[in-house]
């Protein structure tokens, strides 16, 4: 097959490329190169897609299969206008954000979505679900039926930039004192391989699979996440458990970003991280076993230093500060 990835320089879409490429395929990636170079073996097109079609100038012939990756609506909709007519088969990855209600273990792809950008809006940080929910939109207008719309949960695995779903292997690998974790052993955690992601995405385009589906891994309750991290690190430092409402009252932020809990989420996100996967294993999605991910995980973390600067995650003097504070107000 000739497969075009717009992308193919950065963790999923890189991964992507290296996958299509190792099973045999003809593999072009359209990118700026500012995450990274593109995998050995793939043609690499150097391209600013904020330049709207022109980015496409040096972009030829057609495609059995294009695989789009983009959160801004305007560079997604120059794409489709570029190259779906050139394309047999068209995927757009992207997120389980776009749901507009967060709060339903099981919830599946029927579930409500948030509205569309106004057309012609950019996409923002803020705006990443509805970014996402737009492009999906658009994709099934101008792809129509060939369009393979994957519905991607949290990604992890090697390679992954986020520092979240490696944050508590890192940590409790990392140093001897004390580690604090919120007290929610029962809820979900809810994490896809990347590897895991990029195979179903090369082996749906192989088979021309159509149609809109949550990419997600199995549902893991946060204790077994926890235990599991401190099995693989070879650790036996202590784990203070703090009660959440103590954590928010510290400051101490959700899920992502300087001094986080990574996967602890707000209330109203109970179904976050327990949506439905049943659709796309029906349709050949295999997940490796999610310990395996995780010991994975660890190993990319150790060659990168425990003990770097992390996008997410507690800093140690907060960590030391707040687990004193909780030993010191408790009975």
């Amino acid at each position: 097959m000739r497969i075009l990835v717009l992308g193919g320089t950065a963790f999923l879409s890189a991964e992507i490329a290296r996958q299509a490429l190792a099973s045999g395929h003809d593999v072009t990636c359209l990118a700026r190169g500012s995450s990274g170079k593109a995998p050995d073996g793939v043609t690499w097109v150097r391209a600013d897609r904020a330049l709207g079609a022109g980015a496409y100038a040096d972009v030829g012939g057609t495609w059995d299969a294009v695989v789009d990756v983009s959160r801004d609506p305007v560079q997604a909709r120059a794409a489709l206008e570029a190259q779906a007519a050139k394309a047999k088969h068209w995927t757009f990855v992207s997120s389980c954000s776009v749901y507009a209600d967060h709060s339903v273990p099981g919830a599946d792809e029927s579930a409500e979505l948030l509205a569309p950008l106004p057309d012609g809006q950019a996409g923002t940080p803020e705006t990443y679900g509805e970014s996402k929910s737009t492009i999906e939109q658009m994709t099934r207008e101008l792809a129509g039926g060939k369009a393979h719309i994957v519905r991607a949960g949290l990604i992890g695995g090697p390679g992954d930039g986020t520092d979240r779903y490696g944050y508590w292997p890192a940590r409790f690998a990392a140093d001897p004192e004390p580690v604090l974790v919120p007290d929610i052993p029962n809820h979900a955690t809810q994490i896809i391989d990347v590897r895991d992601l990029a195979a179903w995405v090369v082996r749906s385009a192989e088979r021309g699979l159509t149609g809109t589906y949550n990419a997600l891994g199995d549902v893991v309750p946060f204790s077994e996440y926890i235990a599991e991290s401190q099995r693989v690190a070879a650790t036996t430092i202590e784990a203070v458990v703090a009660d959440e409402k103590w954590l928010a009252e510290q400051g101490v932020d959700y899920w992502a970003g300087p001094d986080s809990l990574p996967l602890w989420l707000p209330p109203g996100h109970e179904g976050f991280q327990a949506r439905s996967n049943r659709a796309a294993k029906s349709q050949g999605m295999v997940l490796r076993p999610w310990q395996h991910t995780l010991r994975d995980t660890l190993a990319y973390e150790r060659r990168l230093g425990l003990e770097r600067e992390r996008k997410a995650g507690l800093s140690r003097e907060t960590e030391r500060r707040l687990v004193a504070l909780w030993r010191a107000g408790r009975p």
